[in-house]
């Protein structure tokens, strides 16, 4: 019995020891909340990660056209960087959707891989980030509300409301810099950026990161992953790196726009000649494909319920109308360019303007630009959005204030609201001469054309991201 009692005792007292171990592993005195040396005995090796690629149809046609949908199970075969040897893995192919011509850029130091991507996805949805574990990356940006939250101004911690509205993560990927004011470089740097605002996750006590560091480091199955990723314990770097890696394939396109152009292109390279512009026809044809495959998402978007041939030719026409408006005498497409329709710039339109006045609090890019280099062309300047995914992002510009397409129409066919700063691309300088103010340029828009540019945007509305994407971790793969 003694045997026995010693032995349980010392059973006890080994097990009490292994925990005291962990958590002294877990949470050594000198680990640094900001950034780690991997240990490659926690490192579990790139390809037994399952990397990631991205696959787009206009640099690899061929194979973008053999993968069944946007995630892909395959294998690859490559040499090993340790042996030099040919060696088959198993990586994940992303199927870009149709209208995105490249792929995402992606950091050297940040390659993707399969359990990156689910790590980061995980962070995204869990609320851990938050001082009082209430507000998560998905509160403000959630795959339900077109990865915005549908409001004028967000809501974060303790009820706190902000000042800007939330920007969708849908093909943020290709941005050029974060943040209505681009003091982002990077996804990786953008997703810093609200644990540590006090109107977003943050309660003002202690250094904010630090305290997300120690509450993720506080759970097993973060410190787990976090060592097989990045051979690290759970740090501010990692954690960036992560959360980028999943929003890279928060993607949206094939638009009716999209599959018009691709119809357009085939129709021109079958014919041999042409030219390489959409019309009526391109837009009809596909419209009619998708109310074949009772493509609702597509239909819905255009106000289209089982149409017949004459509401589709009639669709059609708007379409095609709004995009020569567009491309020419709305002048859109001078700020609104590339895949995401976005120049990724900085424009002064005089959004809030009162009076000829800027509100103090609206610097724009000015007030992000680093002392010595600040721009005073900038003043009031905020970052072009995209136009993807509009009728599930609004309401619109940077302060919410247009909650309606038609009403942005509005806005810029007054040629916004002038003021010391406004952009020059919305100046009337003809009408300013020997004036001596500041005058936006009206661009005279018929109601017909305010229509059929409206119609152009809502057929710019392209699929929602895939489920494998938005369905909260534990709920799906």
């Amino acid at each position: 019995m003694f045997r026995v009692l010693a032995s349980w005792r010392f059973s006890l007292a080994l097990g009490f020891s292994l925990v005291l171990a962990y958590l002294a592993n877990a949470f050594p005195a000198d680990a640094n909340p900001d950034w780690q040396i991997p240990n490659p005995a926690w490192l579990k090796s790139h390809a037994s990660q399952k990397p990631m690629v991205f696959i787009n149809r206009s640099q690899h046609k061929a194979e973008w056209e053999k993968l069944p949908s946007f995630w892909n199970e395959s294998k690859e075969t490559i040499k090993s960087a340790l042996t030099g040897e040919m060696q088959e893995v198993a990586v994940v192919k992303i199927k870009l959707p149709m209208g995105i011509t490249q792929n995402p850029p992606i950091p050297l130091e940040n390659a993707p891989t399969v359990a990156k991507w689910k790590l980061g996805k995980k962070i995204y949805f869990d609320p851990i980030l938050s001082s009082d574990g209430t507000v998560s990356c998905s509160s403000c940006h959630h795959p339900a509300k077109g990865f915005t939250d549908q409001s004028r101004f967000s809501t974060g911690i303790k009820g706190n409301v902000g000042g800007m509205n939330a920007p969708t993560v849908y093909n943020s990927a290709f941005n050029l810099s974060h943040f209505w004011d681009g003091r982002a470089i990077s996804l990786e740097d953008q997703s810093q950026g609200p644990p540590q605002n006090p109107l977003e996750m943050f309660d003002g006590k202690g250094a904010p990161w630090h305290k997300a560091v120690e509450r993720m480091n506080a759970r097993p199955d973060y410190v787990e992953e976090f060592r097989a990723v990045f051979g690290t314990l759970p740090n501010r770097d990692g954690a960036a790196k992560a959360m980028a890696t999943y929003e890279r394939t928060v993607v949206t396109g094939n638009s009716i726009h999209d599959r018009a152009e691709t119809a357009m292109r085939k129709r021109v390279e079958e014919a041999e000649t042409g030219k390489l512009e959409v019309n009526n026809k391109d837009y009809e044809k596909v419209l009619q494909e998708a109310a074949a495959a009772k493509d609702v998402n597509a239909l819905e978007a255009l106000k289209l319920k089982n149409p017949s041939q004459a509401e589709i030719a009639e669709a059609a026409k708007g379409i095609n109308q709004g995009r020569a408006l567009f491309f020419g005498k709305a002048r859109c497409n001078g700020c609104h360019v590339g895949d995401s329709l976005t120049d990724s710039q900085f424009h002064n339109l005089g959004v809030g303007v009162k009076n000829g006045e800027l509100p103090k609090d609206a610097l724009g890019r000015y007030g992000a630009q680093p002392t010595g280099h600040k721009n005073p062309e900038h003043l009031g300047a905020f970052k072009t959005p995209p136009l993807r995914q509009l009728l599930h992002t609004a309401p619109y510009m940077h302060d919410g204030s247009e909650d309606t397409l038609e009403k942005v129409v509005e806005f810029y066919d007054k040629g916004g609201n002038a003021n010391p700063f406004l952009d020059t691309r919305m100046r009337d300088f003809t009408a300013e001469k020997g004036n001596g103010k500041v005058i936006p340029l009206a661009l005279k828009l018929t109601i017909e054309e305010k229509a059929s540019l409206v119609i152009f945007m809502r057929a710019l509305n392209g699929e929602p991201a895939d489920p494998i994407v938005t369905v909260l971790p534990g709920r799906g793969k």
